[in-house]
């Protein structure tokens, strides 16, 4: 069922910008819980429990894996019940996730639960939760924010919202390696925990959704196309490009803890002082590419892909030769750089190649193919590093680069997913 009145002619511009931030916020949330799990938390703790490194990427696979599975699945959810609800269920099962790992962490650690496979198991189960429930979150975040903008204003919205997760991201390493220090390595589960409960509970009682979604929710089902929509044409490259990114900066990210323990020759939580302040400043560069540099050089969406993949080719040449924490902290640099580059690329694109009816079933879609790298790169990352050559993760990236710019370049039809009057 097609609208033919302008769906925006009744949001207010101060009430949507107030939802906007509140949405901001709200991943925000998630991307600062996210990155102390993987920089301070998860990869040290899991040595101390003498754990093999690989199974730190395995519990996020794990998740990855459930969150590939059920994004959709709460996209097309969020048109039928709205975003505000989906979205407040996503960071409830967030903080729940947070609570549990805290729970059995310490117990793991008291040696109150003890042997390889039950703590693992209890581990792994417990971050599950996030891939089950707080995959909720973003696809109707992405989707609210679709509902309430024109073409001509949704990429740099969209890389306005999705900008939040990466502020988080740059809260997150510096605040972990201070609770880490003062508080104890568990700590930063615990700040996460409350700080999910809290935007959960906003998002139910102040978001902004007086009315249904501008989309006719009600009508998704009949809507032409929204059966198999990940096997359309227009969708499927943008999809296709997101696995590969997502396989990309998953290695990238898994592997450099990793590499920073061994290269610093530090583990435990004193890994933290060093993690936390590389991965700062891949935040710092993701928000240099979404904040300054999209709004201001106005590329299309499939320029995005290709050039961010360029400064994600050097990050991965970078760290095959680093040996110093000055060439890690450059690799950290260019990785976010071409992160935040190429996120908003493919996330505006598939937005922009459907019409307002399957926005939700598209951002579930797309949030979705996101965790769907990280499912592999245990595998194509740790495991690789830990027992085959320690370099030949990133020689992987670097190919696989060279191969998204080449798929973006001729794989992608020129004019779809792109506003009209784009350059």
């Amino acid at each position: 069922m097609t609208q033919t009145v302008d769906p925006l002619q009744d949001v207010p511009r101060p009430e949507r910008r107030g939802a906007f931030f509140l949405l901001f916020f709200s991943l925000m949330a998630i991307g600062a819980g996210n990155t102390m799990l993987i920089a301070a938390v998860l990869p040290p703790m899991t040595r101390e429990l003498n754990l093999p490194d690989w199974m730190a990427g395995s519990i996020f696979a794990l998740s990855a894996f459930w969150w590939s599975v059920t994004s959709p699945f709460w996209g097309k959810k969020s048109n039928r019940w709205g975003r505000r609800p989906v979205a407040a269920m996503g960071l409830a099962g967030y903080g729940l996730s947070m609570t549990l790992l805290l729970v059995f962490g310490w117990l793991s650690l008291n040696h109150m639960i003890t042997g390889t496979a039950l703590v693992f198991i209890s581990l792994a189960a417990s971050r599950s939760i996030f891939g089950l429930l707080g995959s909720g979150a973003s696809p109707a975040a992405q989707a609210y924010v679709a509902d309430r903008t024109s073409p001509a204003e949704r990429q740099s919205e969209i890389a306005f919202i999705t900008s939040g997760f990466s502020v988080g991201t740059v809260i997150g390493p510096a605040v972990a390696a201070a609770l880490v220090a003062t508080a104890g390595l568990l700590s930063p589960l615990a700040v996460t925990a409350v700080i999910a409960f809290t935007m959960s509970a906003l998002i139910w009682f102040r978001l902004p959704e007086q009315r249904a979604p501008v989309t006719d929710a009600t009508q998704y089902d009949d809507e032409t196309g929204a059966h198999g929509l990940w096997r359309s044409g227009t969708v499927l490259p943008f999809l296709v490009f997101a696995v590969c990114l997502s396989l990309t900066t998953g290695i990238l990210t898994q592997v450099f803890v990793f590499t920073v323990m061994d290269r610093m020759g530090v583990s435990g939580r004193e890994a933290a002082q060093f993690t936390g302040p590389a991965f700062t400043v891949g935040a710092l560069a993701v928000l240099l590419a979404q904040l300054v540099l999209i709004p201001r050089l106005k590329m299309r969406n499939k320029t995005l892909m290709m050039v961010g993949c360029v400064p994600l080719f050097l990050g991965a040449i970078i760290l095959v030769f680093a040996r110093d924490y000055a060439s890690l902290i450059l690799a950290q640099f260019c990785i976010g750089l071409g992160q935040g580059l190429a996120r908003p690329g493919f996330s505006s694109g598939a937005s922009l190649a459907v019409s307002p009816q399957l926005q939700g079933n598209v951002a579930g879609l797309v949030i979705s193919a996101n965790g769907m790298g990280f499912i592999i790169t245990p595998f194509f990352g740790l495991f690789l590093y830990e027992y085959v050559n320690p370099h030949l993760p990133f020689v992987i990236c670097a190919g696989l680069l060279v191969f998204m710019v080449l798929f973006a370049r001729f794989g992608l039809k020129d004019g779809v997913g792109e506003y009209a009057e784009a350059d």
